[in-house]
């Protein structure tokens, strides 16, 4: 079965064809990323605008990469949570479309379960269930027991901000450049992570031994840096940025993204302990992260399992892929779904 897969959950306008869930034909991602850069973080009405825009061409693209007519196609997945609403919106309305002309299956599905299932896509021996997954994006932190494609328990998340969105935060008030994440990852590369000493999130009220915080860390890397600092040593700044002349734009990088990682590897490595799975599949954005892969590799006793770079971002070859699964087990979705921008469950309080 060659399923037609479409993601527009936030700025990645995205299509791709995959073959019985495995099998990827093609896997077009064309990226917003010039259009947010002024504003160091992405705007929900130009995100839509530019999905209108280009959802048409980014899905023709994926058809002739994969060397296939519209006819060729026998369903249709789309994204339909979570995310901003006018982006999935634009996504769901062109798949609803191509699937009641062609008269095609159709099916909705969380993207957030499709990051879980993305490294299995290039996996000739994936991890079998149950698993640990740990799903971390701009927009969320989740560790979750995985016992099939679609049947997940979250075990933490996150009670304020997303490992992703600390990672942009730090970045715009520094001017290091945007996207955060991946401005950050390349500045820590040549900076000492010892240069500071920021504290970890001390969640003692209630059951929060998998969740994380990072509000945090937030505030004390960008208000309170000189109440942490271990190692003075002045350098280059980047141009307009905020970085105090005594130090270096470098070592703020890798010191905020150790302890960014530490906090996500504490919430992890408990729920470990506690559910005795020693398989961790990652997924999302954040499972790009040099630190954080190089962190869960010297884990010996536990399975990590990464998805290939292409697959970490938003990308529709994860949709086609599991909605592949949903459409085999002979689920469909009626053309009367709507999208939803949160997922219940997704997001925690304190305490």
């Amino acid at each position: 079965m060659k399923v037609l897969g479409i993601e527009t959950s936030c700025d990645e306008c995205a299509a791709a064809v995959v073959e019985d869930g495995r099998k990827v034909l093609s896997n077009v991602v064309a990226t917003q990323i010039p259009f947010h850069a002024p504003y160091s973080g992405v705007v929900p009405e130009i995100a839509s605008r530019k999905h209108t825009e280009w959802i048409y061409a980014v899905v023709k693209e994926a058809l002739d990469k994969a060397g296939l007519e519209p006819k060729g196609i026998d369903a249709v997945a789309v994204t339909n949570r979570p995310g901003l609403l006018g982006s999935l919106l634009v996504g769901l309305s062109f798949a609803k479309a191509f699937a009641w002309a062609r008269n095609i299956p159709f099916i909705a599905v969380d993207h957030m379960l499709a990051h879980l299932y993305a490294p299995r896509l290039a996996l000739d021996d994936p991890p079998e269930y149950p698993f640990l997954g740990l799903l971390v994006s701009g927009g969320h932190s989740i560790i979750c027991r995985a016992d099939n494609f679609d049947n997940i328990t979250v075990l933490g998340t996150t009670i304020d901000d997303a490992a992703g969105e600390a990672f942009d935060k730090v970045a715009k008030y520094y001017g290091f450049g945007y996207p955060g994440g991946a401005v950050i990852d390349r500045l820590a590369q040549s900076g000492d992570s010892g240069a500071f000493r920021f504290p970890l999130p001390n969640l003692h009220k209630g059951e929060h031994r998998c969740d994380v915080s990072y509000s945090g860390l937030k505030t004390a890397v960008i208000n309170q840096l000189e109440l942490f600092v271990r190692k003075r040593r002045g350098g280059e700044t980047a141009s307009g940025s905020a970085v105090p002349s005594w130090t270096r734009a470098q070592d703020i990088a890798a010191s905020f993204q150790k302890t960014a990682v530490d906090i996500l590897l504490r919430a992890l490595f408990n729920a470990a302990g506690d559910t005795g799975l020693s398989t961790i599949v990652a997924g999302g954005g954040v499972a790009a992260n040099s630190c954080l892969r190089a962190c869960l590799v010297e884990r010996k006793d536990l399975h990590c399992v990464f998805p290939p770079l292409e697959f970490c971002g938003d990308n529709g070859a994860m949709i086609a892929g599991i909605g592949y699964h949903y459409l085999a087990r002979g689920e469909r979705s009626p053309l009367s779904v709507t999208p939803s921008a949160r997922v219940t469950g997704f997001k925690k309080k304190y305490p």
